[in-house]
């Protein structure tokens, strides 16, 4: 085991011990019941089984069968969550297969962030995530489960069904996920038009024919944004089946994978001769988090996961920060190159080797550890191994995964890995402190000096690069943006023009107290700035004209101004009006309770506490 994971595991330990302890018996307390239906009063029995057919009446209350609750996002609003339409109907009829029932115990609400990018829709996003977190236990409040199965892929669904499964760490769960759709047309002739059109040199229709050739069916989107880099996580985690995490909607596969995870949540559920129960809050433990944040890093993933799972680890009890992620970094190397990291999409990445590569890859160089509780067994080896379908009963079976990548310019062993260190950096200085995802980012690029200018909207932004205004070295800062101030929304529409300026040979950088999509690029963007504005932070003291310093080398960012000055200076705050716009319409009202309460991005911007 390399003595960097064992040092900030055990780190992470002692930090969170008596936080995790406290967790750990609330889960003893629970496990101690009786079965829900024999806990249950009559009337209660009667209500939770009135729908049901006579069949399983019988079976839930006579027979006392393995009961399980099917938490779904499923909407056909998301590409990735279309095909969950008919997962209840499939799962019921294995269940039955195996003599076991299923509910659907509720649904939670999925925005697609490709909808409302750059639109006030987005400014909910982020608060999406724990309002699922709270769907996710309104569901599984129902308490008669003896297992569960959560079905959600994207940004901030699969972090909010986790933070609420986890609220219920006394039972077990299994994440059941979907695929990608097939590959369009590729994500680098994508960000071209992009370009082109942020420059005025293509029209409208030019620019919605080519999204529409990029986003064109059903399943996840292909590029490694927070999407996928959730399915990868999970893999790490040991909360999917082994390998389901890519394989396509529509692949004989698939079909098969999705009747194995019931098979494993009855496994897991205590319910079945031989087999112990394996609540999610024993197998999400201090490794298991560490194993996703090393996933993360080797794979150059999104940096919304920062943000994410400092939440998730904290809903199990666990608290880590930055500072955890910047030291895992300097240790774990680049294995694999998924746009925005490199021009391939996730289908070729999963062709290559996909997660179970990267992840025999960690494990044999001693960067994860193995010895872990997952829903497939007692250890994380499992997730190493390629799935296939055989015979007509679709069974799983699973076979070594091959020495060699399947195309080492997409995934690559740990002896010749794409860089020796990982995708993101922490960076701190007199601005405060704030994250910087290197690996996308062209080497001559990760430091840029140069006088900033301020905004405090990107649409502010935006009319600047139109007018011609930023056509020269700029660092621009575009702050409240933070949870505080307007639910910290992506910043996602701000990739083309600044890649343009950077393409005319200037030197640019970004500095925001938000967010940027999971498919950032390659301008370099000091994210997440902590404190946030609103919150009286540093970044609320820059000027148009500062020098500001974006050194993803030394992990530094600086406001190239004397101490002294800079101290002095008023805290810029927004106008009323300003205030006004980021607190209404489109139902952002409703979520200002969210806003005052939530807590910065270092931690996890929770606002359960």
């Amino acid at each position: 085991m390399h003595a960097t994971l064992t040092r900030v595991t055990d780190r992470i330990r002692e930090r969170s011990a008596k936080l995790r302890g406290d967790y750990l018996a609330r889960i003893a307390r629970m496990n101690g019941r009786q079965r829900g239906f024999e806990r249950m009063g009559c009337a209660n029995v009667a209500h939770a089984v009135a729908a049901l057919p006579a069949n399983d009446k019988l079976r839930i209350v006579a027979e006392k069968a393995p009961h399980l609750g099917l938490v779904t996002a499923y909407n056909d609003m998301l590409s990735a969550h279309q095909p969950y339409e008919g997962y209840p109907a499939q799962i019921r009829a294995e269940a039955h297969r195996l003599g076991a029932t299923v509910q659907v115990a509720g649904g939670v609400p999925a925005m697609c962030d490709g909808v409302t990018q750059g639109l006030p829709g987005m400014e909910l996003s982020l608060f999406s995530r724990d309002t699922i977190a709270m769907g996710t236990a309104i569901a599984l409040t129902h308490d008669v489960f003896d297992a569960a199965l959560l079905l959600g892929i994207c940004d901030k669904i699969v972090p909010g069904l986790l933070i609420g499964a986890l609220h219920f760490g006394h039972l077990p769960c299994v994440f059941v996920p979907a695929g990608p759709m097939s590959s369009g047309i590729s994500n680098s002739d994508k960000a071209k038009v992009r370009e082109l059109y942020a420059q005025g040199k293509v029209g409208r229709d030019e620019l919605l024919k080519s999204e529409s050739a990029a986003y064109h069916g059903a399943g996840t989107c292909t590029f490694y944004g927070t999407a996928n880099s959730n399915q990868m996580l999970l893999e790490a985690m040991g909360l999917h089946t082994p390998g389901s995490a890519f394989v396509h909607p529509h692949d004989e596969l698939r079909t098969a994978l999705t009747r194995e995870a019931v098979a494993t949540a009855l496994n897991i559920s205590g319910r079945v001769a031989g087999q112990a129960a394996k609540p999610i809050g024993h197998v999400v433990d201090e490794r298991c988090i560490v194993n996703a944040m090393v996933a993360l890093l080797a794979t150059g993933g999104s940096t919304n996961h920062l943000i994410h799972w400092v939440a998730v680890a904290r809903a199990a009890g666990i608290l880590i920060d930055w500072s955890d992620f910047s030291e895992l970094s300097a240790v774990v190397p680049l294995l694999s190159r998924v746009y925005p990291n490199g021009s391939a999409d996730v289908n070729q990445f999963q062709a290559a080797g996909g997660p179970g590569f990267v992840i025999r890859e960690l494990l044999d160089a001693g960067l994860m550890h193995e010895d872990v509780l997952s829903v497939a067994g007692n250890s994380l080896r499992p997730y190493a191994f390629v799935p296939r379908a055989v015979g007509q009963g679709g069974e799983v079976l699973r076979e070594p995964m091959p020495a060699a990548s399947g195309d080492d310019g997409v995934v690559r062993t740990a002896a010749v890995p794409f860089s020796a260190t990982g995708g993101l950096k922490l960076l701190a200085g007199n601005l405060g402190r704030a994250v910087i995802k290197v690996s996308a980012v062209p080497e001559d690029r990760h430091i840029v000096e140069a006088p900033c200018r301020v905004f405090t909207t990107q649409e502010a932004m935006l009319a600047a690069f139109k007018a011609g205004e930023l056509e020269r070295d700029v660092v621009v800062v575009v702050r409240f943006q933070g949870p505080h101030a307007n639910g910290m929304p992506e910043l996602h529409k701000l990739t083309p023009p600044l890649a343009v300026l950077q393409g005319k040979g200037f030197k640019v950088a970004l500095v925001t107290d938000g967010r940027m999509s999971g498919a950032s690029g390659k301008v370099p963007a000091a994210i997440h700035v902590s404190p946030e504005a609103l919150a009286g932070g540093p970044i609320a003291r820059l000027r148009d004209g500062d020098v500001v310093r974006v050194d993803g080398v030394a992990g530094t960012l600086q406001a190239r101004v004397p101490e002294a000055e800079f101290d002095a200076r008023e805290l810029a705050r927004l106008s009323a009006d300003e205030a006004d716009v980021n607190g209404h319409g489109l139902g952002r009202e409703l979520f200002a309770g969210l806003r005052r309460n939530v807590l910065s991005a270092e931690e996890g911007a929770v606002t359960w506490l």
